[in-house]
């Protein structure tokens, strides 16, 4: 059993035990109420009755990965207007992972992330992130995560874009060896 307080609850699902400790450590100390997980499986097993008010989720766990805990709470969670008891209801999540491609960003928000970080990071930008989410409506994450996915999309059109070739003018698809 959880104790119940006015702090805003957050799970940290972290398998590197430094980081959670330390992540653990300075949201306590900023004001939240913490619960710490080792892996998926276990911030699985915890969510339904800690019911956090937003999860701080790495994504490279075992045996239980960030992913399916994305997959699960999509499963599990009431979306907004579903007026299902027995659902849990949308639990915003934060990604912070070492995974810094712009593709896995995107699947990320895709997942059903609200914000998306990469490691390292200063704790104090963590805890920043984390109020601005707790401040928002859903509708308003909603919006924030639509939002990401663009601006990531964006980024990676303009990468892939084919553009002329500094040297001679042509694009890659005229280039003649």
């Amino acid at each position: 059993m959880y104790v119940t307080t006015d702090q805003p609850r957050i799970l940290v699902v972290e398998d590197d035990a430094g980081i959670r400790q330390v992540l653990c450590v300075f949201l306590e100390h900023s004001g939240f109420q913490v619960h710490a997980a080792s892996d998926g499986q276990e911030a699985i097993n915890i969510i339904p009755e800690f019911r956090p008010h937003l999860i701080v989720l790495d994504l490279m766990m075992q045996p239980v990965s960030g992913w399916e805990v994305l997959n699960w709470l999509r499963a599990n969670c009431q979306a907004p207007g579903n007026m299902l008891e027995a659902q849990l209801p949308m639990i915003p999540v934060l990604v912070l992972t070492a995974l810094t491609p712009l593709t896995e960003q995107v699947h990320g928000f895709e997942a059903g992330a609200v914000e998306y970080m990469t490691k390292p990071t200063q704790p104090s930008v963590l805890v920043k992130r984390i109020r601005n989410i707790l401040s928002l409506s859903v509708e308003q994450r909603t919006m924030l995560q639509h939002r990401r996915i663009d601006e990531r999309r964006g980024i990676l059109k303009r990468l892939y874009d084919q553009s002329p070739d500094e040297f001679t003018g042509n694009g890659p698809e005229r280039l003649v060896l």
